[in-house]
């Protein structure tokens, strides 16, 4: 199943779902009892919204070899973890907006994990039971602050730096799909899940031993080789086998200070 977060003329926001190209309400959140009503708009007619408003963001640092050679860093032997913030998220035809203080923002294609309920020291033969499903995730970074600083905070954090959607999928084999970036039609990055050094049920286990999860946060889950530099104007599509296409554009901001 396909669940989106959408809002229909000036309703609120809400969770739905799609079916042959229409839209029904679900009568509650996902992460908890629910039931889907009848699809009765079209997905056309309606503004998809990042599909989940998460509590808590974490990225996976350097988690495919080839992205961790570009930047001539080691494979790492355990998950390097770092948090984004939910200030962060903007969802699909959403604006990346270059931020004035950095001159080399990055995209960063990945496939994100929804978690569905709450849970520490979750049992690698239980992760399932945990995951809501997957979406597509962009972890946009400020790659001369990141340098600058030592460290991911500043450069990972800034507003609308994880575009995320267009869906949560439900039904998802992640351990070997097809993720694609493309920066004005032209392909930057190719690679599959199976390249990860981590895979998803080890990236929950590891991360619930150190922090509790909870209904709706987000984990994203590394980037393949190929990263680059985003200018002004650019359209960014990244696509996930199973899941769709998230489209967002770039916008320089304004400063303010």
């Amino acid at each position: 199943m396909k669940i989106i977060r959408y809002s229909h003329e000036k309703s609120p926001p809400k969770y739905g779902w799609i079916h042959e190209g229409k839209v029904g309400a679900l009568s509650a959140a996902p992460f908890g009892p629910f039931h889907r009503l009848e699809p009765n708009l079209l997905l056309e007619n309606v503004s998809l919204l990042p599909p989940v408003v998460p509590r808590k963001v974490i990225g996976v640092g350097r988690n495919y070899p080839q992205h961790a050679k570009e930047h001539n860093a080691e494979v790492p032997d355990t998950p390097i973890i770092f948090s984004k913030p939910a200030t962060s998220v903007i969802g699909p035809g959403d604006d990346i907006l270059i931020p004035p203080q950095s001159n080399q923002v990055e995209y960063e294609a990945e496939l994100a994990v929804v978690i569905s309920k709450r849970g520490r020291w979750i049992d690698i033969l239980k992760v399932d039971d945990y995951i809501l499903g997957y979406t597509i995730g962009n972890d946009v970074t400020a790659r001369d602050l990141q340098r600058s600083d030592k460290q991911w905070t500043r450069a990972k954090g800034f507003d609308t730096f994880c575009p995320l959607g267009p869906w949560i999928e439900t039904d998802l084999d992640a351990s070997d799909i097809l993720i694609t970036c493309r920066v004005n039609d032209e392909i930057r990055q190719m690679g599959s899940t199976r390249e990860m050094v981590f895979n998803i049920p080890q990236l929950v286990v590891y991360i619930s031993s150190i922090m509790t999860l909870e209904p709706g946060d987000v984990i994203m889950s590394g980037t393949p080789a190929g990263v680059g530099k985003l200018e002004e104007n650019d359209r960014i599509v990244i696509s996930i086998e199973g899941i769709g296409e998230l489209r967002n554009q770039v916008k320089l901001e304004e400063r303010h200070i």
